[in-house]
């Protein structure tokens, strides 16, 4: 996790969470949670699943299902549906608003902040008279190593029609 105190209070969070809802604070649970605040990047179910198998942890499928879902409840895990790919989660406890911009051919996702969302964000809430809490903005495209992967795909189908061509 980023810092001993907020491993502590992540883990005070959830406890409380679960006691509130009269669940049980288990190993896997916690160790599930320890895990998502180790990684510094967007996971589904089935990676993070794979991942914990790899390193000796024994949890089933199903508890890293449901745990994450209980995760999501309190606010401690962000789940995210990008385009037509299965959900992604990241932590969010005391990380800073970004937005996505997604890549339609690969699915890789890259995080930014840009300032000025903020300030529409705020002006946009004033004008219409809302108090803004949170917002989400995914943007969609081709990322530089698909954009040149189809290029020279291109350009290959370009150079074997013209050889086509002259026979």
């Amino acid at each position: 996790m980023p810092t001993n105190h907020n491993s502590e209070l992540v883990r005070k969070i959830f406890e409380a969470y679960l006691e509130n809802k009269s669940l049980r604070k288990t190993p896997e649970r916690f160790a599930i949670l320890e895990e998502i605040y180790s990684r510094e990047d967007h996971f589904d179910v089935e990676t993070l699943y794979i991942h914990m198998k790899n390193q000796k942890y024994r949890v089933s499928r199903a508890t890293v299902y449901n745990t994450l879902e209980l995760l999501v409840s309190c606010d401690l895990v962000t789940k995210h549906q990008f385009g037509k790919n299965m959900a992604q989660f990241e932590k969010s406890y005391g990380y800073h608003q970004h937005d996505h911009i997604i890549c339609i051919d690969c699915g890789k996702v890259v995080e930014f902040c840009d300032p000025r969302i903020h300030q529409i964000q705020s002006m946009v809430g004033e004008l219409l008279k809302f108090e803004i809490k949170h917002h989400s903005l995914n943007l969609y495209g081709i990322c530089f190593e698909c954009k040149a992967k189809t290029t020279v795909n291109q350009n290959s189908a370009i150079q074997n029609a013209n050889q086509n061509i002259q026979l």
